[in-house]
């Protein structure tokens, strides 16, 4: 089941690829920290800043690890597949100890069904993030849990604290439900742990690599952030119920009725707090942690009703949340990012991007571009890349080409500013050196 997986995200994360359906924020950033890695390089990325290092933005020093298959394999490809991967690999511990807590069928259903859940499909469609290597740690951490193998959890979850600086949080959780577990000693030291890693990375590390000496997400907390706020704060707006409902719907709801699901609380207060509406969609990656926390919950929900519930009773609600599973199932092959595999256009030739690619074949190896956005991350494994137009107004174009693509959005800023942008600079300071189908490249004169 993992490699049917492993093939269907690297089909539909390569072919957005190869249709120019990838972007420079995220998976240029993402490529261009890993060919760092790969040259013995601090992991910085052109795209968000001149000699931006990206530790000091983000905290994932684990994506290190990629180094050696982009030495190999050096392309954005590389990262694509890695991702598929990672994701597919945790369908196995899913898996396993849904079979063995509810029995064959059922918890291959359950397999399926995480599998294709939408958390994970919403991540595979969406460049590559470093939440990647998160998902196969939480899920084989849970499944030692669920087989009460404490040390085993406890391996797997401590690289965590090296994929994203929010997770050291969950490890937190993690020791909170092995203090509910009877395991208090060890429960506490590993809130601890959690917690010193967390203040260590967020108030230390990434300040010391940011240009400006912060952590600079924490403004997503809102400027004027009181503790006092926080009740109203989690569900002060419809999306934040939508995400609530969304995350748990898959399981029949039945996921919040295990103590597994506290492993959950952190990624969902930081979301439901934040002030970035972004963090409260459905869509993007922020939603790929949680899908192993809640089948493995609900795994745990069956589990224990098999024991403590009549037999009548429990195998109808064993069949309600397997046509639920089956149902999820359904909606993640017909309606989700998935279901792309299955139109004509994602396997026919695009005269748009073989235009773009024309064009992105004059620029010699080595050069320094700046591009457009869904540009950037075909450059990347060969060039220098900058983002066309930058995010903020004042720092200057200062590369030797530029590629663009005309068909604007209204990113990293207004349509009309970036077409702006554009018709300065041809007028200024670069030449027009090919121009097809709403694609532009220029040189500097």
């Amino acid at each position: 089941m993992a490699f049917v997986f492993f093939t269907l995200y690297g089909l539909l994360s390569v072919s957005n690829h190869l249709r120019l359906g990838t972007t420079g924020f995220d998976l240029g950033i993402f490529e261009q920290i890993v060919r760092s890695y790969a040259e013995f390089r601090a992991p910085v990325a052109e795209l968000k800043g001149p000699g931006f290092v990206m530790l000091g933005d983000h905290f994932h020093p684990i994506l290190a690890t990629l180094a050696p298959l982009y030495w190999i394999f050096p392309s954005p490809i590389t990262l694509l597949i890695a991702q598929a991967g990672l994701l597919a690999v945790s369908v196995v511990p899913v898996t396993r100890i849904a079979v063995k807590l509810v029995g064959r069928q059922a918890g291959f259903v359950i397999g399926m069904a995480y599998g294709l859940s939408w958390g994970l499909q919403t991540t595979v469609d969406f460049d590559f993030h470093e939440v990647a290597f998160a998902v196969p740690l939480l899920a084989f951490a849970i499944e030692r849990l669920l087989r009460e193998e404490w040390t085993a959890a406890l391996c797997w979850a401590a690289p965590l604290i090296l994929v994203k600086e929010d997770l050291p949080l969950t490890v937190v959780a993690i020791g909170a439900y092995l203090f509910l577990k009877g395991q208090r000693r060890l429960g506490g030291w590993v809130m601890a742990s959690g917690l010193v890693s967390f203040l260590l990375i967020l108030k230390v590390l990434i300040p010391a690599m940011n240009p400006a000496g912060v952590y600079g997400f924490a403004g997503d907390l809102g400027q004027d952030f009181s503790w006092l706020e926080l009740p109203g704060r989690l569900f002060d707006h419809d999306k934040k119920l939508v995400l609530l409902l969304s995350v748990f719907a898959p399981t029949a709801l039945l996921a919040v009725l295990s103590p597994v699901s506290l492993i959950a609380v952190p990624t969902l207060l930081w979301r439901l707090l934040s002030v970035n509406q972004s963090h409260w969609e459905t869509g993007f990656h922020y939603n790929a942690v949680l899908m192993p926390i809640v089948f493995l919950a609900l795994a745990d929900v069956l589990a224990k009703g098999k024991l403590i519930l009549p037999a009548q009773t429990y195998r109808k609600m064993l069949r309600v949340v397997v046509s639920v599973c089956v149902a999820g199932s359904v909606i993640g092959i017909t309606t989700l990012p998935l279901s792309k595999l299955t139109e004509t256009t994602t396997w026919q030739a695009d005269p748009q991007v073989a235009a773009a690619h024309r064009l992105m074949d004059m620029i010699p190896d080595g050069a320094t571009v700046a591009a457009s956005n869904r540009l950037a991350p075909q450059l990347t494994d060969r060039t220098t890349v900058q983002l066309f137009p930058a995010i903020r107004p004042r720092i200057a174009t200062d590369a030797e080409w530029i590629v663009v693509d005309t068909h604007f959005v209204n990113w990293p800023r207004s349509a009309a500013a970036q077409a702006a942008e554009l018709a300065r600079l041809r007028e200024t300071e670069y030449r027009t050196v090919a121009e097809q189908d709403g694609f532009i490249l220029l040189k500097r004169a």
